[in-house]
């Protein structure tokens, strides 16, 4: 069954259609605070973060209001949905900031009045946010910004068409694998078109500038990729591509010579020379691929149009690599540091510290957090947390995340460089929740039967779910490996480091969270002082029973959930 899972949902992506984020966005500034840009370094300085509170909110954002953080040195616009306390309610002393987990936005945590672990928590006296990191609901991505709140609404409107269509998606998946369309493990996509008319005259000037421009992008951006070996594999990747044209003939030992001095050009690029050394190279390519085509009688094997179709299903490729370029880290160091200046800024609480809530990977970026400032021996501004579901290490466990590894080596996350999760879920949702009820077995991953309302658990799956970069879920995928979550460098364990912390931690587990089971919690919980971590198991052997989603959307998690994580932070909110 797992392995027929994993293979359906590779299936199913290459069959969808990914979503793009609006590219016309726009911002207006109204309010600065500062924040201190999470690193190792002591000297470190004070960098100013923009924010904007919008006044007329979207139709998918339910809080009561909806904030934009603005990062340094980055177009992303992070969305923070309000919670206003109750003011029947006791007074709270701390902020609280509730983190999602991966792919997915703050519907999560507002799925219906009765489903709403927002809302539960205003209502008990807690001022309360939600972080959408970037690429999650209503975050957004610009440059040159004039108007968030049109921006805003135009996404919340894409977000609900694309709810409003999961049976259509269906269908269209349906008819899409019925098309002339290959992705394979080590082929870029290209569509097999009937050939197109080309004038005889080959236009050599346009090729040369096209590959050239197409090398330049490869060097320039591909620094720091995945890791240091990255570039090369792409690279390689790219001129495969080339060596099909060619195939056994005469040209591919020459092509091959030409191949071997532009990849050591990109690997130890020479800013001063390297233009126009690419340009001769890439002159000598195109010569050999024309060379090629007057040798070759037949019309069908048409050169010059392949090489046109190599390069823009090149390109691309690599806009989609580093359109949705960020991992786990820049989550940690850059989005959660932000929202948390800014949440103190317009909270101002005395201590300077707020309580926070993560589910899955929001309680991962808890933990690391924690571990981070506890190796570097600062205080972190955390009163205490709670992490639903959530653990640095998996690699004991039989969590069924351990099937996405083959998505995302490094050689695969070039030919699938994104995970349109959000997508994936709408078109499969009519086969899991009608007859013949072809993948019901997901429902299971995400809730417990009869544990979630059937539209409670379809606004979950609809609404709530946004694609991920392969480059996220490579770091990710470390947590699935022995000693657990690294950071990107590859040097930095964060479950050695948790053992360091000062913050009180409840930990929580659902009994049949199939994404991260109960030993995988342990095995994080066993790693903090014993004074400083409380451990909570929910579940019951003759039910009732909680999967992953459960802990905050399932019917009994107000009644059950819900009053532990208020106690515990009740708790510590007033010392």
């Amino acid at each position: 069954m797992a392995s027929s899972a994993s293979t359906v949902l590779r299936r199913l992506f290459r069959q969808l259609a990914v979503r793009r984020l609006p590219s016309s966005l726009s911002i207006r500034s109204t309010s600065v605070v500062a924040v201190r840009a999470f690193s190792t370094d002591e000297t470190a300085a004070e960098v100013p973060i923009n924010g904007q509170k919008v006044s007329n909110k979207p139709p998918m954002c339910t809080a009561d209001e909806l904030h934009y953080v603005f990062l340094k040195n980055s177009d992303w616009k992070l969305a923070l949905w309000r919670y206003n306390p109750s003011p029947q309610a006791i007074p709270r002393k701390h902020p609280l900031l509730l983190l999602s987990g991966v792919g997915t936005n703050a519907i999560e945590y507002d799925l219906s009045p009765e489903s709403s672990l927002a809302r539960h928590m205003c209502e008990q006296g807690f001022d309360t946010w939600i972080l959408e990191v970037r690429g999650s609901g209503l975050s957004i991505q610009a440059t040159n910004p004039k108007k968030i709140e049109q921006s805003a609404h135009e996404i919340s409107n894409q977000m609900e068409g694309a709810s409003a269509s999961g049976a259509q998606n269906a269908q269209f998946a349906q008819s899409f694998n019925n098309k002339e369309t290959t992705l394979t493990g080590s082929e870029m996509v290209i569509t097999n078109q009937q050939p197109f008319a080309l004038p005889t005259v080959f236009k050599e000037s346009i090729h040369v500038t096209k590959l050239t421009e197409t090398l330049i992008t490869l060097s320039d951006r591909l620094s720091g990729f995945f890791s240091e070996s990255q570039p090369k594999l792409i690279s390689t990747k790219f001129f495969e591509q080339f060596s099909k044209l060619l195939g056994e003939s005469f040209l591919a030992k020459r092509f091959n010579e030409t191949k071997k001095n532009l990849l050591n050009l990109l690997e130890g690029r020479q800013d001063s020379i390297f233009l126009s050394q690419t340009r001769d190279l890439s002159r000598k390519v195109v010569n050999i691929i024309e060379e090629g085509q007057r040798s070759v009688s037949s019309p069908l094997f048409d050169m010059q149009e392949r090489l046109s179709m190599v390069m823009e299903d090149f390109q691309k490729q690599m806009d989609m690599i580093f359109k949705f370029d960020w991992d786990f880290d820049h989550h940690l160091e850059e989005d959660v540091p932000a929202a948390m200046a800014y949440i103190k800024a317009h909270t101002h609480p005395e201590d300077g510290k707020l309580v926070a809530v993560g589910h899955s990977m929001g309680g991962v970026l808890l933990y690391s957090m924690l571990s981070r400032y506890g190796f570097e021996g600062k205080d972190p501004g955390i009163a205490a947390i709670v992490a639903l579901a959530s653990s640095l290490d998996y690699s004991s466990s039989k969590s069924t995340l351990k099937y996405l590894l083959p998505l995302v080596n490094p050689a695969q996350a070039l030919n699938v460089p994104i995970i349109p999760l959000g997508a994936m879920l709408t078109a499969v949702y009519p086969l899991t929740s009608r007859s013949p009820y072809v993948l019901s077995w997901l429902n299971h991953l995400i809730s417990e039967q009869d544990m979630m309302h059937p539209d409670v658990l379809k606004k979950l799956i609809l609404n709530s779910f946004c694609t991920i970069p392969a480059k996220l879920l490579l770091q990710l995928a470390s947590a699935l490996r022995e000693h657990g979550l690294l950071d990107r460098s590859g040097t930095f364990y964060y479950k050695d480091h948790i053992h360091k912390i000062n913050v009180p931690v409840l930990a929580v587990a659902g009994d049949r969270d199939a994404i991260c089971p109960p030993e995988a919690v342990k095995e994080t919980v066993k790693l903090i002082p014993e004074n400083l971590v409380t451990y909570k198991l929910f579940g019951e052997p003759n039910g009732p029973h909680y999967a992953h989603y459960d802990l905050v959307g399932g019917r009994l998690a107000r009644d059950q959930v819900y009053p532990c994580v208020v106690q515990f932070l009740s708790d510590h909110d007033q010392k």
